[in-house]
């Protein structure tokens, strides 16, 4: 068994698979100012989307992101600056900035899990919501209404359609004449911005084909397409890539973006499953898990992925810990993805250790390879391999394990272009 990388042969550009859903907090208060906005940038975060934004106090609460809590009066004049609230979604959005991390915006509501629903309805005017959208771009881009030139390229129409009384409340049918209403409009007005969506929580073939058929009737341009997986095993996502993939291609999407836009570690959703979720999350193994999902996917037909949740008050938040806001072990699986993206170029690798994921990247001057041994069974061993760079050269380790956060640990010398490396379970480890 061994693991073999080429960092002089190149295949590919690294893509951003340590995008995350929301983005740090920040505040100019002279107390109660804890913010992880350095730790973002240091990330190099790629994008943060804006979904379920409104859940939390610190980005602006029920006064921000949110279609209805911008556009709080359906009745109002959509054309009218006066109908719009965007001061807090406008600082909120200049922090995502501010830490070198590009909007992807949500355009819809958050979830809600309420027997009383808020902003999950189908609009009452299909055309009127894509107007009001409309100035929110411009708003937001084009400086409309005392606004910006963000230069915010993703606009994504709604959230999970596909889960009923939680996401949209309209039938299936409903929610198809919508998006093909809304998509259009958005797409004429603003031709150079990517308009897409609409973040289905699942892999549901009926619902999903009976979508695109009527994106087809109608000639819907769709420049992305994104999608949503949860699950304790690296294959349920490179699965659900595949899957996700073939079904843009076979209704014609062949060049519409991919986009996993909210993933991470669950095992069950209820009881002991949804507690043993939420403590991996935050745990080491769920970092080895992260690194794992990244490295698998950079190599499917998959362009970005966006880790849930970064969203500081979330229990699913395994980078920072809630309150304090220190790094947890999740952060630096992302951290390290971040130093990939930075080289640019992926290398040749390959690798048949099981449970070993793994990444390369250059620059032609520096180079780095991340190997995560990510494992969900009870009882695991380290696993001992060969590592071949066809380099003689002196590697310096970084590893991330209980006692290390991404330290150099240790130098290894290669002799005849191989070295032996061994790696704990559920651990992560940088060569370099």
């Amino acid at each position: 068994m061994k693991l073999e990388v080429n960092f002089k042969k190149t295949v590919d550009k690294i893509k951003p698979m340590n995008a995350v859903n929301n983005g740090p907090v920040y505040t100019d208060n002279g107390d109660q100012n804890l913010t992880n906005l350095p730790d973002f940038r240091e990330a190099n975060i790629p994008f943060a989307r804006t979904h379920d934004s409104s859940i939390c106090y610190d980005y602006g609460g029920e006064h921000t992101v949110d279609i209805h809590n911008i556009f709080t009066d359906f009745d109002a004049d959509p054309y009218s600056p006066e109908s719009y609230d965007f001061t807090l979604t406008d600082i909120y959005l200049g922090t995502i900035m501010r830490a070198g991390a590009k909007v992807f915006y949500r355009l819809g509501s958050k979830i809600e899990h309420w027997p009383k629903h808020y902003g999950i309805m189908p609009p009452k005017d299909y055309q009127k919501w894509a107007v009001v959208c409309e100035h929110i771009i411009m708003h937001m881009n084009e400086g409309w209404a005392n606004g910006f030139h963000m230069g915010i390229e993703y606009w994504e129409i709604w959230n999970e359609p596909d889960l009923n009384q939680k996401c949209w409340t309209g039938t299936p049918e409903e929610f198809y004449d919508f998006f093909a209403t809304a998509a259009k409009y958005l797409k004429a007005r603003f031709p150079s911005l990517k308009i897409g969506g609409p973040a289905v929580c699942g892999y549901n073939e009926q619902w999903l084909d009976a979508f695109f058929e009527k994106m087809r009737e109608e000639n819907v341009p769709m420049d992305f397409y994104s999608w949503h997986c949860y699950g304790s095993k690296v294959s349920d996502f490179t699965s659900d890539a595949r899957r996700h993939r073939a079904m843009l291609d076979r209704h014609g999407y062949t060049d519409t973006e991919s986009i996993l836009n909210e993933w991470n570690y669950v095992c069950g959703w209820s009881g002991d499953g949804w507690k043993r979720s939420l403590e991996t999350e935050a745990s080491l193994k769920g970092a080895a898990f992260i690194a794992a999902v990244m490295s698998a996917c950079q190599r499917e037909k998959t362009d970005m992925l966006m880790y849930y949740d970064a969203r500081v008050n979330s229990s699913m938040n395994g980078l920072f810990k809630r309150g304090t806001l220190d790094r947890l072990k999740g952060y630096y699986s992302v951290k390290a993805w971040g130093e990939l993206l930075s080289l640019q170029d992926e290398c040749a690798l390959s690798c048949d250790v099981p449970d070993i994921y793994s990444a390369a990247a250059t620059d032609g001057e520096r180079s780095m390879l991340l190997v995560a041994y990510y494992t969900d069974d009870a009882a695991p061993l380290p696993r001992t391999f060969k590592v071949e760079t066809g380099e003689d050269k002196l590697y310096t380790i970084y590893i991330l394990d209980e006692e290390h956060d991404m330290e150099p640990c240790e130098t290894t010398a290669s002799d005849g272009g191989s070295f032996i490396l061994t790696v704990k379970p559920n651990t992560v480890v940088v060569i370099g």
